[in-house]
């Protein structure tokens, strides 16, 4: 039995360690409060779980990664894989990560060709 415990506790932090860096990603801790608009053409575009995302590069040449919602909850949006393509002009309104020094925000809603596509609409501010 203590070499069942202790084999146990030697396993926990590595298995501790694949878990918590996906946890820590989900839901909206790692992003600022604030509102934050991005504008650029879209780069890439990706529908796999667990989260759709878009790559966009902005008129400054940065490229971000925008993490939309999960794969169900993006097509209940109305954006499916094939909404958008590179080279799109797109408008992004969501959260940008805390870590200022990556390129990195959560959409919220997703403009292209005046079309909105409203993913967290419960989250977005009417004036």
């Amino acid at each position: 039995m203590p070499h069942r415990l202790a084999a146990l506790c030697l396993g926990l932090p590595l298995a501790l360690g694949t878990i918590l860096p996906a946890a820590a990603h989900h839901g909206w801790s790692w992003a600022e409060s604030e509102p934050f608009e991005l504008q650029g053409r879209i780069e890439r575009i990706s529908m796999d779980p667990p989260h759709p995302t878009l790559h966009v590069k902005a008129a400054d040449g940065i490229l971000w990664q925008v993490d939309l919602g999960n794969p169900n909850q993006t097509a209940r949006s109305g954006f499916t894989g094939t909404t958008a393509k590179p080279g799109d002009a797109i408008l992004v309104l969501g959260n940008r990560s805390l870590e200022k020094n990556t390129a990195h925000m959560k959409a919220v809603r997703i403009t292209l060709a005046g079309q909105k596509y409203d993913i967290y609409p419960e989250r977005i501010r009417q004036p």
